[in-house]
């Protein structure tokens, strides 16, 4: 069984207490869309790096240096999974608030139902 590695936390996670107002709100949907921009520069980075590498090979007089096109085939790579994974860790983070507001409207709801 494989063992899920952490990174270690700087700071606690957020609970949120209140419910969130549309000021908030619409900061969390920038942020949403922050990560996904993110998210393409990570690819097109790494795309650039696959066409760097797809260059090194197919010039004749860099044979020398042929390392360098798998160097960079290895940091693409590795540079997608790493934005992948930060890509879906903020997505979860983000998650967790839109579902803790969504729970607190239910909440008042339901008290408001009882109090009538």
């Amino acid at each position: 069984m494989m063992k899920k590695i952490r990174m270690p936390k700087i700071v606690p996670d957020y609970k949120n207490r209140e419910k969130i107002i549309l000021r908030d709100f619409l900061a969390l949907e920038r942020t949403t869309l922050a990560n996904e921009r993110t998210l393409f520069a990570y690819i097109r980075t790494s795309l650039y790096l696959i066409l760097g590498g797809i260059a090194f090979l197919k010039m004749e007089s860099l044979q020398t240096i042929q390392w360098l096109a798998y160097l960079s085939f290895g940091i693409s790579f590795l540079m997608i999974v790493y934005g992948l994974i930060r890509y879906f860790k903020l997505k979860r983070k983000l998650q967790k608030f839109y579902h803790e507001d969504q729970m607190l409207a239910f909440e008042e709801e339901k008290e408001k139902q009882e109090a009538e």
